[in-house]
């Protein structure tokens, strides 16, 4: 255990909570082993009955990965990204209930450890979002078939635009199964480690009615411009409406890197077609090992989270520029020796 990630055990539950306050509890390599280490000791441990995941202190239940170093070091990525991703997995794949508290900043890293759970949990505090365009990178670990899997064009609306949803609209649209006010959720957690076999009634008595989901007025106008195969074809859309909205979404996307935009909008439509999360895994690690190879990562890390001048210089800097055969390059297979496995493979 590192002192980053806190596992014990409660009663009849697991706990695993982020304990990375001033980073926003951002996933790092070591964070990711300590959560594989215990989910593999507790799966064969009768005693823990369910498993918590939350964070122990701070605004924020996770802001993502902590992708500075790995921006600038491949092989420092492809280690992060392989083993933040067998997480991703076990999590998806893991027989006893799992319940994700989304209190707080719930970003990319955040997204990949809570959307797999059985239950997630979201507050008046939750902040979700998937914003990797705006970093060169891609909605990952798991993105691709969570956002796909969302009603009408909303995936690619949100991997598109990194667009942050609030907790109602998190429950509006199925990213949350239960919304629970965060004065609440101390006394479930007790409540839950005390008897893990009410998990499910448990969670129903917490949870109240969520607020309106604002999204949900948007859904018709998302879905006309945003259900498109190319990405040109989404900013000709959002050029020829006239409304306001329409005229600031615009303008997000003119500062996404547009071969993250082109990636993310593949990545999205090829997810409906899968139908075995580690087929979804294997291809977004080997998306990610492409994309590292390429300056648009590197650069979005040193414009918004080194340098913090906001004013990256994409390569190439048009959506134009972004060629299918770039993208057909990014989005081809590694080779076996290089390619993602889930554990135990």
């Amino acid at each position: 255990m590192t002192d980053e990630m806190l596992t014990l055990v409660e009663g009849g539950a697991g706990r695993m909570r982020l304990n990375r306050p001033r980073a926003i509890h951002a996933l790092t390599r070591p964070m990711c082993t300590a959560m594989i280490t215990a989910l593999q000791a507790w799966r064969g441990d009768a005693a823990v009955e369910v498993v918590l995941i939350d964070h122990a202190e701070g605004r924020g239940f996770c802001a993502g990965g902590d992708v500075i170093q790995a921006s600038t070091d491949a092989a420092v990525a492809h280690a992060f990204f392989h083993e933040e991703y067998r997480l991703n997995h076990l999590l998806f794949t893991y027989a006893k209930p799992t319940v994700a508290f989304m209190d707080g900043v719930t970003m990319g890293g955040g997204v990949g450890i809570s959307q797999p759970c059985k239950y997630r949990i979201a507050t008046e505090n939750t902040m979700f979002a998937m914003p990797e365009t705006g970093i060169g990178l891609f909605p990952d670990v798991g993105g691709g078939w969570y956002l796909s899997r969302l009603a009408g064009a909303m995936g690619e609306y949100l991997a598109l635009t990194g667009a942050r949803l609030d907790g109602g609209e998190c429950f509006a649209l199925g990213l949350a199964t239960h919304y629970v006010p965060s004065a609440s959720l101390a006394a479930l957690k007790a409540a839950i480690a005390a008897d893990p076999q009410a998990l499910a009634r448990l969670i129903e008595e917490a949870a109240v009615v969520a607020p309106p989901a604002a999204i949900l007025e948007r859904a018709a106008q998302i879905d006309a411009l945003f259900a498109h195969r190319d990405y040109e074809d989404v900013l000709s859309a959002l050029a020829a409406d006239a409304s306001p909205w329409a005229e600031a979404t615009l303008g997000t996307l003119r500062r996404k890197s547009p071969q993250a935009c082109k990636v993310s909008l593949r990545l999205v439509l090829d997810g409906r077609d899968r139908t075995d999360f580690a087929d979804e895994m294997r291809a977004e690690y080997g998306i990610a090992v492409h994309v590292c190879q390429r300056p648009d990562f590197a650069e979005g890390v040193r414009a918004l989270l080194v340098d913090r001048d906001n004013r990256p210089k994409w390569n190439p800097a048009t959506a134009e520029g972004v060629t299918e055969h770039m993208i057909d390059t990014i989005f081809s297979p590694l080779s076996d020796d290089e390619a993602w496995t889930p554990l135990g493979r």
